[in-house]
């Protein structure tokens, strides 16, 4: 069996990315990018497309636009519309886990 090291960066909420940077990483045109900032996919910081700054959970969004797009032929739009019901779900997962953990159990008690 052969052993393979993976190196990579990690990227988080503090990691800014360029449009330019965005799109190598994803292995797109900054035109597909600016795609998804029209439809809402991604919210960059700053007014102009050569001021615009994503961070990390941009580049993990833009991949699951990207695998969303070419896995399941969806347009932009229904990207859009999976991806707010993903954070959705996954957010009420999190409310669930943290009410069952006990963790916001004095949230809800009157």
């Amino acid at each position: 069996m052969t052993k393979k090291t993976l190196t990579g960066v990690v990227l988080d909420e503090r990691t800014e990315l360029s449009l330019t940077e965005l799109s190598q990483a994803c292995s797109t045109s900054t035109e597909w990018v600016i795609e998804l900032v029209q439809e809402g996919v991604l919210e960059p910081v700053g007014r102009q497309p050569k001021q615009w700054r994503f961070t990390g959970t941009s580049l993990k969004r833009a991949h699951s636009a990207m695998r969303l797009q070419t896995d399941l032929k969806i347009n932009l739009a229904g990207v859009a519309l999976a991806l707010d019901l993903i954070d959705e779900i996954e957010t009420m997962r999190e409310r669930l886990r943290r009410f069952e953990t006990g963790e916001d159990a004095g949230r809800y008690r009157e």
